[in-house]
């Protein structure tokens, strides 16, 4: 028999033994761990400062996107920042990633180094640094155990060389 008590899964109906219930019921948990931003919000520009058009596509793509004026081109006005984005075949989309490019560049502009692309670049490299001393350490770690082994090798290999001279020796100076 089996020593575990079945419970039966409220959603489903379906019987599991206690140990595989209390894996599904932590796996599937609705309590969700808040996100904190660690990015301060895009910035929002007003309509009334971006002069927009649409331009044909150029480049690799075949003949559509060379055809329709799928191609964004924004302006901001007040600083005279031009942005163009032919991402995607689509309008809309190619309209939504030129507002963002145009927002992330005056943003860098206006706050430097506390811009989102700047907080994004220090996050990377202080993960990257974070990678590296970890990498640092393990190898730091490993390296007295690589030591000994190099040196059991190199006394096992000794202990066989002497054992087959020692075996062997007359075929030491002997020539046929």
């Amino acid at each position: 028999m089996n020593s575990f008590r079945t419970i039966a899964l409220r959603s489903r109906g379906v019987g599991l033994p206690l140990p595989m219930y209390s894996l599904i019921r932590v796996f599937s948990s609705s309590a969700q761990i808040a996100k904190v931003p660690r990015l301060p919000p895009r910035m929002k520009i007003p309509e009334s400062d971006i002069e927009e058009s649409f331009v044909k596509g150029t480049g690799p793509g075949g003949q559509k996107i060379n055809k329709t004026n799928s191609a964004v081109q924004l302006k901001h006005i007040p600083s005279g920042i031009v942005v163009n984005c032919q991402h995607t075949r689509s309008r809309s989309q190619n309209r939504e990633i030129a507002r963002r490019r145009l927002a992330d560049k005056l943003d860098e502009i206006e706050n430097g180094d506390q811009s989102r692309k700047a907080l994004r670049a220090a996050d990377r490299a202080k993960k990257k640094a974070y990678k590296a001393k970890k990498a640092a350490r393990k190898y730091r770690q490993l390296e007295p155990l690589k030591v000994k082994r190099n040196e059991e090798f190199t006394a096992s290999k000794a202990a066989l060389e002497t054992a087959v001279a020692s075996k062997d020796p007359g075929s030491e100076g002997h020539t046929e």
